[in-house]
């Protein structure tokens, strides 16, 4: 087997991995490596063609590809290699990367310090058990994406969405305006599961029917799918007798992303039963020194712009890891209070400023965002469990919270 050394090895060459690998770049370090199973780099960002992508790191609007050349135009420096079409097969307890492609066969790779920036994938039919035949035209909104922007396939005419996620919404535009007749998105909670301007943007310009506490509770057809019936849910979430039918050829899922952690498992990390992703402080360090995440490897995300914002902290934190300049002035573990579903970074390390990510369990109104002691006070009209909430720590606040047993954040009504 091939032997080869990296300062730094980032598996995943996304917005994130590819924002990891020119933080570090710029920190002084010279030898980075970046894999990533795919032809070219930039992850998803080459089959999201829509607009929206930029406004907060670059104060523009672009399209995902234009959002990706963005880094994909620096990659070429000296110091980041780029090995496509290679796959990470395996992280080792010793701290080595098996990765293999076409034309090394299987190489470890020794690196420094790692940075897993893998991304998410979808949830599909078979993970929420909708009963029904197994014809064909059942895609996640992902695949379907990927169909028409990057192969040119119609995958249908006549279309369902099951789940309103960002994905799926988006996709209903994009079916719509490729001659297609969305029928129908469903939603089994009681508000959409995607941000509020694809809602706008997406369903509401088109004139898409949004059916919210509603489920797909049977797929008919043979070959092909020929259509689904719809049921209205209860506030348990279990199907009432009010239903209908929808003839179809085409059923998108779009419930749900899943931090990619296959690789994390087998050093192994600990991970969050709640995000799905490692456990992390505010460096993106996991629970094994030398080894970061950043981006929907570390939890799923509402922007890129994000990503590459958790990126960039990783890419430094690697690097000065690498460089033997990696403190911390003390470890405080952070907890999801009332209201809240989860509170990421997990631990402060007095790391300044530090951004804190969250979601509520609930949508509410006219709230306040408040900590132990009262360090944290913040009023805000509307949260949602689809939008994040993001909260920056200074220097002042975590000079508080270092007296602190822990950190507790938490929404309540006003």
């Amino acid at each position: 087997m091939k032997k080869i050394f990296a300062d730094i090895i980032i598996i995943g060459a996304g917005p994130a991995g590819m924002a990891a690998a020119l933080k570090a770049g710029k920190m002084g370090i010279k030898n980075i490596l970046i894999i990533d199973r795919m032809p070219e780099p930039g992850g998803i960002l080459q089959q999201c063609i829509h607009n929206g992508f930029g406004l907060h790191k670059f104060k523009k609007d672009l399209t995902g590809p234009e959002f990706a050349n963005h880094y994909i135009s620096k990659l070429g420096r000296p110091n980041i290699k780029v090995m496509l079409h290679t796959m990470a097969t395996e992280l080792t307890r010793d701290g080595k990367v098996i990765i293999s492609n076409d034309t090394d066969g299987l190489v470890e790779v020794t690196p420094k310090a790692i940075i897993l920036a893998m991304g998410c994938r979808e949830r599909t039919r078979q993970q929420v058990s909708i009963p029904g035949t197994r014809p064909s035209g059942i895609f996640t909104a992902g695949v379907a994406q990927r169909f028409m922007n990057i192969e040119g396939y119609m995958p249908g005419k006549e279309v369902v969405v099951v789940g309103s996620g960002d994905i799926g919404m988006i996709m209903a535009r994009r079916m719509t305006m490729e001659g297609a007749k969305v029928h129908a998105v469903t939603e089994i909670l009681p508000y959409p599961g995607g941000l509020s301007r694809n809602v706008v943007q997406c369903l509401n310009d088109f004139d898409i029917p949004l059916y919210l506490q509603h489920g797909v509770v049977e797929i008919r057809g043979r070959d092909r799918v020929s259509g689904v019936k719809i049921a209205k849910l209860d506030q348990a979430g279990n199907p009432t007798n009010q239903t209908f039918d929808i003839d179809c050829d085409t059923l998108l899922f779009s419930v749900g992303l899943i931090p990619e952690n296959e690789l994390s498992r087998m050093i192994p990390l600990e991970l969050s039963p709640i995000t799905g992703g490692p456990f992390i402080d505010d460096n993106y360090q996991t629970s094994r020194e030398g080894v970061f995440t950043c981006g929907n490897a570390a939890f799923v995300n509402d922007l890129a712009d994000y990503a590459c914002m958790e990126g960039e902290i990783a890419g430094e934190a690697a690097a000065n890891y690498v460089n033997d300049a990696l403190s911390s002035e003390f470890n405080m573990r952070v907890v999801a209070g009332c209201n809240l579903r989860f509170a990421v970074p997990n631990f402060l390390t007095g790391k300044a400023p530090v951004t804190l990510y969250m979601r509520v369990t609930q949508p509410m109104v006219d709230v306040k965002i408040t900590s132990t002691d009262n360090i944290v006070n913040i009023k805000q009209q509307i949260v949602k469990p689809s939008e994040m909430i993001e909260v920056t720590l200074d220097k002042a606040q975590l000079a508080k919270i270092k007296e602190l047993k822990e950190f507790r954040i938490g929404v309540t009504p006003r």
